[in-house]
């Protein structure tokens, strides 16, 4: 089957071509799909997306009348694909669900700690030959409580780190692991009380049109005031001109993030030689209690094996007629 690969990555390139095997034909495009670039589909049955590309109504009818009757997307989270729209079309769609939730757990945790043992700071007072501990007091993980905000496969993961570290657990989910409870203990409550009682917030939720700034001024004025919040989830999940807010106040002493509303065209390139346009990351970038890393928690040598796998499959569901369990609907 052809596909046409948009928005591929240097990183992921030796691992598509492996579990790919020659089997398929696939046309590596650097470019990100959109209204502009959806023409460099043509002759291709299937196209595979990720996080950034635009699968918006418009696009996904270009790509029909180009032909092309499947999408394969390389990212578990679907929210930049117009699904309806894709089934009016018969356009078949299959995402990558599981790619390695200990990749992004493990960085959640690498965030946590990084953030609170003040690592970057650190780490450049030492080059500067400048060996001072002040301003760099930390404080133990042990008794704190941890607000988990969604226990799927990341948050359940998580969930094992941290209460390995001594901390009690605070979730909340529209659905209850109950072996999180019997085995960690975990508490599930409402995401009021959750930011209200929580020492660490981490959020591990899709985003919908009702998770759509979740984080917003109402629930930070709820938290505690020096609150660690850590997002590796989606960006829009938190508005982020209130985190600033909240950060200027100090009710938020510790932001870490790996994801942002606006990281399309900013993230996973080199803009070093270019004046930084967005003034809200911008603004962000000048707190010295801020962490921000470009959409990495997935990247680990196990998780793009697995997604460059299981893309693969899915285009072996798709070119012999199969039903892939990992389809959208």
């Amino acid at each position: 089957m052809k596909m046409t690969v948009f928005s591929t990555h240097q990183f992921e390139k030796p691992y598509l071509e492996s579990a790919n095997n020659d089997t398929h034909e696939l046309k590596l495009l650097e470019v990100r799909l959109s209204e502009n670039t959806v023409s460099l589909a043509q002759h291709a049955e299937a196209v595979c997306l990720f996080t950034g590309d635009d699968a918006s109504a418009p696009v996904l009818e270009k790509l029909k009348d180009l032909g092309v009757a499947y999408i394969a997307l390389r990212s578990a989270g679907f929210n930049h694909v117009d699904i309806k729209r894709a089934n009016e079309l018969g356009l078949k769609v299959a995402r990558v669900p599981a790619y390695s939730p200990y990749a992004v757990a493990e960085h959640v945790l690498a965030l946590i700690l990084g953030l609170n043992r003040k690592l970057t700071r650190a780490h450049n007072r030492v080059r500067e030959q400048n060996f001072s501990l002040n301003g760099l007091i930390g404080f133990d993980m042990n008794g704190k409580t941890a607000g988990i905000i969604g226990t799927g496969k990341i948050g359940a993961v998580l969930t094992k780190i941290l209460h390995g570290f001594g901390c009690k657990i605070l979730a909340y989910d529209v659905e209850k692991d109950e072996k999180l409870v019997k085995d960690y203990g975990v508490q599930y409550t409402d995401c009021k009380t959750l930011c209200s009682k929580s020492d660490i917030i981490s959020l591990h939720i899709p985003l919908t049109s009702e998770t759509k700034h979740l984080i917003d001024d109402d629930h930070i004025a709820l938290m505690k005031k020096g609150v660690m919040l850590i997002n590796t989830s989606r960006g829009g999940l938190v508005d982020t001109k209130a985190v600033i807010e909240g950060l200027k106040t100090g009710r938020i002493g510790y932001f870490g993030m790996d994801v942002y509303e606006e990281e399309e065209g900013l993230f996973f390139e080199d803009r070093s030689d270019e004046i930084l346009q967005d003034d809200v990351i911008a603004r962000l970038m000048t707190f010295n209690n801020v962490l921000i890393t470009s959409h990495q928690a997935f990247l680990t040598d196990t998780a793009l094996t697995n997604i460059a796998e299981t893309t693969i499959y899915n285009l072996d569901c798709f070119e012999k007629g199969k039903n892939s369990e990992n389809e959208v609907f």
